[in-house]
């Protein structure tokens, strides 16, 4: 059995909008709305969707309830950091639930495809990742911009979500981070990765898979949207 925590906590700061970037119409439907239509129909038996405290009850009533979602079984305010909202919405998962999957509701277009793919590696590997290779060349550079290093880009991916894992690899790694008290962590794969050295798996992901972060990012969306109907 699998529960899904949907991250819809951020703030849209570098959207440079008042509203929060999750709750931004794309194709006449709020951003938030197109992870969640795939996830409620897929195979995953639970939603915790993850939110500021303050949107609660509009996520509840505008999003949840409009649109019906059936799986979205809690919806829990968020942490500062995108790690401290996925363990509090971990901490509401069913305890019956093996894997767990997490996902920013800022990627729109992720897949059943990914979906499905992730939950049948997780069960292999213990943690993986929706990723694709990079495209271009990547520098390493130091505290001044000149490039030190260019690492060999066939080794390189560009990681996205969701990222899936099974339940007790996940729970361990956050409450060793918990412990440390430490905060330069981007994602739960790093969590993983320097917590309890397990490595994730790439699953293959999609360059239309985006996170929407940026104005620019929503021309895009449109577009991708678009091309789709």
């Amino acid at each position: 059995m699998v529960s899904a925590i949907l991250l819809a906590a951020g703030s849209g700061k570098r959207m440079k909008s008042d509203k929060a970037k999750q709750f931004i119409e794309v194709g006449g439907r709020p951003l938030i709305y197109y992870s969640l239509k795939v996830f409620d129909a897929s195979v995953v038996d639970e939603i915790v969707l993850v939110t500021r405290a303050e949107d609660i009850d509009y996520v509840r009533t505008e999003i949840v309830e409009r649109y019906g979602f059936t799986k979205v079984h809690r919806i829990v305010s968020g942490g500062r950091e995108r790690y401290e909202s996925v363990a509090r919405g971990l901490r509401k998962c069913d305890r019956r639930n093996k894997l767990i999957m997490v996902h920013d509701t800022a990627r729109p277009f992720v897949t059943n495809r990914m979906i499905m793919d992730s939950i049948s590696e997780a069960r292999r590997s213990r943690a993986c990742t929706v990723a694709v290779p990079v495209k271009d060349t990547i520098k390493v550079v130091d505290d001044n911009g000149v490039a030190v290093e260019t690492p060999d880009r066939s080794h390189l991916y560009q990681i996205q979500t969701p990222q899936t894992f099974q339940r007790e690899v996940l729970e361990e790694a956050h409450e060793r981070l918990r412990i440390s008290g430490a905060r330069d962590v981007t994602d739960d794969t790093m969590i993983v990765e320097r917590y309890l050295d397990v490595p994730a798996k790439m699953v293959e992901g999609s360059y239309t898979n985006i996170k929407v972060t940026t104005p620019e990012d929503i021309v895009i969306a449109e577009a991708l949207l678009a091309g789709s109907r």
